[in-house]
């Protein structure tokens, strides 16, 4: 539910007491949405060329929290030692030449959409700064740092921020979100590279922190409390109308004006059926509901296809950290017993859930103008450790990508004959910032702006011409 009195919820950090009160007082009533909505000063972000030069609407970034280790996901090595290839062996799919693992056999279907890169690199084989670097294009400072926390100098825009800049709301919602929670180490440390950094909170990607695997599951900002009845909103709208409008000085201001713009896309987006209904997962059907997968992941990847439809440009789901995690392999951190987490825990729910996306975006018209990204920070060392897993490794890893102006059917790089370095065609992060910028109509040699109103190119990747 939605309070409209008493203390609120918010998705992000909470304002300032100060702000609160420039804002004309509606933080006292509790309204998180307009909240989120607020537009702040922001830099701004100037294209050198208009959009069409790329063919994704949207799109959806699938980030494997952890790191999956490349020999048994999209770059099997039947070939080398059993300590190096594992347990898992390859599998045909449906283009020829090319094998991914035995435990994804539901995308071994869709190679056809899809396209490989199996010469990724951070060099970085830390969570937290490799992290930073897959998600923002840029590399941490320095390399190698874990539990490293967001600030300057590592406070460049998510990918979701510059998106967000640049992209105008298609409907009510903003251009770019993240769910179902920010991504965190173990010790609770959140790691940089999530938000706008240096361009400020108006360009902050919206954080829905929800279990979209739950039951019951809602998102209590998009509902209005049962004792608030249609007339009563209309009645506190009413009253945050005569509460700003004596604020004279804030009117004067001009801050005024900018917040009731988002004031009124809140109770628009609280009354709008269409808009509001993007997330709420019990409208679709049982079977759907089935094919992505009843797992947090599976539900939550669901909520990515939703949000694209409601006009959202860049969605961020980050693979679930529950408060079950062991501690000594959490999420796709396999440090131990890995065969045993794959089989079980980790490969089925992805592979139904991204085959299911696949499929859904395919029925629907929809895979050609939505790029999806199924990434991590990491992959794992080519050995097995002395406790069953594979540790941090930032050498070389495996991302793929479909749909979105990409090619399907299509390998670009390899790694060697362990999966440990590139061998040919390596691709650094910016170089898939570069290529998702640009798919979704962004020049990459754009410049950002920020507060003082210096411009910065907003990638220094290189676009990966040989996918698209």
């Amino acid at each position: 539910m939605l309070p409209l009195y008493g203390a609120g919820s918010r998705f992000c950090d909470g304002m300032t007491r100060r702000e609160m009160l420039r804002l004309g007082g509606l933080g006292a009533l509790g309204l998180a949405l307009p909240q989120l909505l607020q537009a702040q000063q922001a830099p701004t972000v100037t294209a050198r060329r208009a959009g069409g030069f790329g063919q994704a609407r949207s799109c959806i970034v699938l980030f494997l929290m952890g790191g999956p280790p490349q020999h048994s996901t999209w770059d099997p090595k039947p070939g080398a030692p059993a300590n190096v290839r594992g347990a898992f062996g390859p599998i045909a799919t449906r283009v020829p030449g090319i094998q991914i693992c035995e435990l994804m056999p539901r995308l071994a279907h869709w190679t056809d959409k899809l396209t490989l890169l199996r010469a990724v690199s951070t060099g970085d084989n830390a969570h937290s700064s490799s992290g930073y670097y897959m998600m923002t294009g840029r590399p941490h400072q320095p390399m190698n740092f874990e539990n490293a926390n967001p600030g300057a100098p590592n406070d460049w825009p998510t990918l979701g921020a510059l998106v967000q800049s640049v992209r105008r709301e298609r409907g009510l919602f903003p251009a770019a979100i993240r769910l179902p929670h920010r991504i965190f180490n173990t010790d609770g440390s959140v790691w940089p590279g999530q938000d706008a950094g240096f361009l400020g909170r108006a360009a902050d990607p919206w954080l829905f922190t929800c279990q979209p695997g739950a039951p019951q599951f809602n998102l209590p900002e998009f509902g209005l409390d049962p004792q608030l009845s249609p007339p009563r909103l209309r009645q506190r709208q009413s009253l945050l109308r005569r509460l700003d409008h004596d604020l004279a000085a804030v009117q004067r201001s001009g801050v005024l004006a900018t917040f009731d713009r988002h004031q009124q896309r809140a109770f628009d987006l609280l009354r709008s059926a269409h808009e509001g209904g993007a997330v709420r997962l019990e409208q679709e059907s049982a079977a759907v509901r089935d094919r992505y997968g009843r797992s947090p992941f599976g539900q939550s990847v669901l909520l990515a296809r939703r949000l694209v439809e409601a006009g959202v440009a860049l969605v961020q789901v980050n693979w679930y950290r529950g408060p079950d995690e062991p501690s000594d392999n959490p999420c796709w951190d396999s440090h131990t017993q890995e065969t045993e987490r794959l089989r079980t825990v980790l490969v089925p729910p992805m592979d139904q859930a991204f085959a299911a996306l696949l499929e859904d975006l395919s029925q629907r018209g929809l895979l050609a103008e939505t790029l999806v990204v199924c990434l991590a920070e990491f992959g794992r060392t080519p050995r097995f450790n002395n406790r069953g897993g594979r540790d941090h490794w930032g050498s070389v890893f495996s991302v793929a990508l479909a749909g979105g102006g990409v090619r399907g059917g299509v390998v670009h790089g390899a790694s060697d004959a362990l999966g440990a370095q590139p061998a040919q065609a390596r691709v650094q992060p910016q170089d898939l910032t570069a290529t998702i910028l640009h798919c979704l109509g962004i020049d990459p040699d754009s410049q950002i702006h920020d507060r003082l109103g210096r411009p910065i190119a907003a990638c220094t990747g290189e676009v990966i011409r040989q996918v698209l």
